[in-house]
């Protein structure tokens, strides 16, 4: 590609460029000498040869802008001479100055290809003039030139640019005619630009978009108004072979209209249409990409229901609808009974396919016009619109529960589902869709409350016993956005050393109305609901915040414990989620413990090796919590991973004077020596329970009797310092 010549070496009309070179031609040194002598000037630079081949050799080794050429030269004729230049360097002028006065001589010179014929030495004195007149055509031949070869690298370049643009570009006439379009069309839409050559512009363009085309035809708005940007539909030319047309592509349409000035030359809406010009940009990949997160916002990543968000706004709308109708409209409430065992026995995976071929049949049987959609976890909704009577709800209840008489294919075994369904008729059981929805969970709640497996419409006696509980669940949600969760430490003491050697993470919830809670108040309700997992993660950051946080104050031989929901267990990020958590705060090996309670062990015992095993490598202690109160088995002990077994606080309440000490207590002391594990006993209240468990060999203790549980700031008098304080009993 060439270059464009640069400004400054443009030569500016009727002045002089810089460094003008002229080369004198003669065999007679004084003539030459005269020559130069006329001509010196500023900026004018003049070289001289005698002979012909001296002359090539000073316009080979350097361009020349002018050459005065003698005819008479002694090795070769200046007229041979002139046809070498013109042949080799067409663009240097030349003047012949030559003795001969003979006319033919004068129009040979010319014949080939000199600018002017000077006489010698009788027309010299013209020969200044001549020589300024050569290079006055030379510099104008030269910026012609320059502007000449910016114009062909400006179209060049804007050719280039057109046809390799990725976007179509095109011109129409005043009829909306397709006048020109670039090589891009073809790769888009398949047509050539031969077969859009004077076609009309709407002949691309979906039938259903070509009322909005007709703006582009008609004529876009003028440059004052701004370009026109308009979505359209384009087709795509089919394949000639019978086959169904290719999809149609997006193409959003910049257009700019053409106009002729009026006779003032002054814009306006008088003025006369040209035609138009603008570019098709294929946006189809973006809009699929806007209508692929337009459907994800709005519908059930696993099923493609529609969620609980789209239903609620199919549901008002609904509403709207019927009140102006003066029609019910019908809310069901689904929930799959059972579900929980099927993900605890077959995995996650095989619950997630079981849910996909719930949600395929109840769609198959409600009407075109009602919407199903899944609220979360095992929980499904479903709207009927334009009921006739309330009952009609029951009939569409009945339906389901006929094809869920069929079994499901689950973990290569066949099973039988069966659902709790709850129904609330509008205007009778709420005037509004939150309120819809409220009644129908109750009513299904009220379902599963006596055996589950049916259907049950709305009445107002069922708020009595559930309404409460759907609130608290309501709330429960908003507990952890809201900032209501804090973390209660009860402190742990050992005795031999007597100092606090750690603390048990406990959860508390600040209610906004029934002030701080338990967690045997909440916790059942957090794993029902699968909101156990966010709880979880939030006390594991924030116990191992607050324990780096004193490992930083110096007191570094600190641990802490955090229990885990057996639910925890089921799933498959378990261990990153723990030990990410203690890497972050670059917490030391076995400074952090997971207390579990035995039901843990009796779940999915070769995952549930793995994982703990995955925990240990990491350097995460083991617990078992309320050792002895449930399934207590010495082969569990032997194959997992265990650190240490905690004294269930029931046992050590039955430690009182005058009475002899359970022996279950002595049992769990010696299978604590005899597996080589700590042992911690919770819930010492008294200074004989201390003394006893001490007795027996129980060095590390919790309960009342040393601290309750209490936020950070509380236990900040029991840590320990550099020296090993003593116990106060």
């Amino acid at each position: 590609m060439n270059h464009l010549v640069p400004p400054d070496q443009i030569v500016p009309r009727n002045g002089r460029g810089p460094g003008e070179r002229i080369l004198i031609v003669d065999d007679e040194p004084r003539l030459r000498l005269s020559m130069r002598q006329l001509l010196a000037r500023p900026g004018l630079e003049i070289n001289e040869a005698g002979t012909v081949a001296a002359a090539r050799l000073a316009l080979q080794a350097q361009a020349t802008d002018l050459v005065l050429l003698d005819i008479g030269l002694p090795d070769v004729s200046g007229l041979d001479m002139l046809r070498w230049i013109s042949r080799h360097q067409p663009d240097t002028e030349v003047i012949i100055v030559s003795g001969d006065a003979r006319i033919d001589s004068a129009i040979g010179a010319l014949r080939h290809g000199a600018a002017e014929f000077v006489r010698k030495p009788d027309e010299l004195h013209a020969l200044s003039a001549k020589v300024d007149g050569a290079l006055e055509r030379r510099r104008l031949h030269r910026e012609n030139q320059a502007m000449t070869n910016q114009l062909a690298e400006s179209e060049r370049l804007h050719r280039f640019l057109v046809d390799n643009s990725p976007d179509i570009v095109y011109a129409l006439d005043e009829n909306g005619h397709i006048t020109f379009v670039n090589p891009r069309v073809e790769s888009l839409l398949g047509f050539t630009r031969e077969e859009l050559a004077g076609q009309p512009f709407s002949m691309l363009v979906h039938e259903l978009d070509r009322h909005q085309a007709r703006q582009i035809m008609a004529g876009p708005p003028d440059e004052g108004q701004g370009p026109s940007n308009l979505e359209f539909r384009f087709l795509r030319k089919p394949d000639g072979a019978g086959n169904p047309a290719p999809p149609h592509a997006v193409m959003m349409v910049t257009a700019i209209g053409i106009y002729a000035d009026g006779p003032d030359g002054a814009a306006g809406p008088g003025r006369q249409l040209l035609g138009s010009y603008g570019v098709a940009r294929d946006i189809t990949e973006r809009k699929r990409a806007e209508e692929m997160i337009t459907f994800q916002a709005l519908h059930d990543q696993l099923t493609g229901l529609p969620n609980r968000r789209l239903f609620k706004d199919h549901l008002e709308l609904a509403l709207a609808q019927g009140s102006r109708r003066g029609e019910r409209v019908g809310v069901m409430f689904i929930d799959l009974d059972r579900f929980k065992l099927v993900n605890d026995t077959y995995g996650h995976h095989e619950g997630d396919a079981l849910l996909k071929s719930f949600a395929q049949r109840v769609r198959g049987c409600v009407r075109a016009g009602d919407t199903v959609a899944r609220q979360g976890g095992d929980e499904f909704t479903v709207l009927l619109p334009d009921l006739n009577q309330a009952e009609d709800a029951a009939i569409i209840a009945r339906k389901i529960f006929a094809e869920l008489q069929r079994p499901f294919h689950v973990g290569g075994r066949e099973f039988i589902a069966t659902a709790s369904i709850g129904i609330a008729v509008y205007p009778q059981d709420g005037e509004s869709a939150d309120l819809l929805l409220r009644n129908a969970d109750i009513a299904m709640y009220d379902v599963k409350s006596s055996g589950k497996n049916g259907t049950r419409q709305f009445n107002a006696d069922m708020t009595t016993g559930h309404l409460p509980r759907l609130e608290l669940e309501r709330d429960l949600r908003e507990a952890g956005p809201n900032g209501e969760f804090v973390l209660h430490f009860q402190p742990q003491f050992s005795m031999s050393r007597g100092q606090m050697i750690g603390a048990e993470c406990l959860i508390r919830w600040q209610h906004p109305v029934h002030g701080l809670l338990v967690p045997g108040s909440f916790i059942d309700l957090a794993e029902e609901t699968g909101l156990i997992g966010t709880i979880s993660d939030w006390v594991i950051e924030q116990a191992c915040q607050q324990l780096a946080t004193w490992h930083r104050a110096g007191h570094a031989g600190l641990r802490v414990a955090v229990n885990l929901s057996p639910r925890e267990f089921g799933r498959a990020d378990l261990v990153e989620r723990v030990a990410g958590s203690v890497a972050r705060h670059g917490l030391p090996r076995d400074a952090f413990e997971i207390e579990i309670t035995e039901n843990v062990l009796l779940q999915d015992v070769p995952g549930v090796i793995d994982k703990l095993r995955q925990l240990r490598e990491r350097g995460i202690r083991i617990s078992i919590d309320d050792f002895g109160t449930r399934y207590s088995s010495l082969n569990y002990l032997r194959r997992f991973p265990i650190n240490s077994i905690k004294i269930d606080q029931t046992f050590v309440r039955d430690i009182v004077g005058g009475e002899r000490v359970s022996p279950i207590i002595h049992a769990i002391v010696g299978i604590a020596r005899g597996f080589d594990m700590q042992l911690v006993a919770e819930g010492v209240e008294t200074e004989l329970q201390r003394q006893v468990l001490a007795d027996l060999g129980c060095d590390e203790m919790q309960g009342f009797l040393f601290a309750r549980p209490s936020p950070a700031i509380g236990v900040v008098p029991m840590l320990p310092s550099r020296h090993a304080m003593q116990l106060a009993t």
